[in-house]
Formats: structure tokens, sequence, C-alpha cells
């Protein structure tokens, strides 16, 4: 099993950024790919970030059609730590962002509010 801590969320301004942090404790060598999700009200929840090969040398990246050239996501292994940088945040990002396995399986932490006003 495996524990996520995330922090960074919050209130900011169309155009501007935020970085949003997860600690993973716990099971963390048998996950391959580590992601952040969103939902905003009314949607469902989708996958806005993935990082394959987390516990290996490959680092392979993959974005929503959305947020691609505005977000990027990291690692630090050291730390067992995955990052969302967000630049360019638009109204629309508003979500709960929701650090996350990606495989082998799913699943999610507890998720941080972030907010984008016009």
């Amino acid at each position: 099993q495996v524990q996520f801590v995330e922090s960074g969320g919050g209130l900011v301004q169309a155009g501007g950024s935020l970085r949003l942090s997860c600690a993973a404790s716990g099971n963390t060598f048998s996950i391959d790919a580590m992601g952040w999700y969103r939902q905003a009200p009314g949607k469902q929840r989708e996958l806005v970030a993935r990082l394959d090969g987390v516990n290996s040398r490959t680092n392979y990246a993959d974005y929503a059609d959305s947020v691609k050239g505005r977000f990027t996501i990291s690692r630090d292994n050291a730390k067992n730590s995955v990052y969302l940088q967000m630049n360019n945040l638009q109204p629309e990002d508003t979500a709960v962002y929701y650090c996350s396995i990606v495989a082998p399986y799913t699943a999610w932490g507890q998720g941080t509010q972030v907010t984008v006003s016009s």
C-alpha cells in the first residue's frame, strides 16, 4: 500500500503558475508509472500527466492535449516525490488535482484544490 502527501494547490490568477508536490511512502518499489489526475465540478476525473519508468532508468512523460506545453511532470527518486509544474494556468484548469499511481494499478491521494480566477 502507498500513501501520498500532496501540497501546492491554491488560488491563482489566469496566466499564473503553481507547482504541485506529492511525496509517496510505503510500497513504492512496485510502481511503474505515476501521474496527476484532476476532476472539475460535474466532470469526470481525467489523467493530465503521467511519468513512466518510475523505478527504472527510463523517464517517459505524457500529457493530456489540454495541458501540453503548459504542464511539466517530474520526479525526485531520492525523495519518492513527483511534481507537477503548471504554467499559464487558465480558468478551465480549476479542479481538484490528485497525485496517483497510474501503473500497474490505479490509486489516488486525497487531492489538492487548484482554482484559477479570470
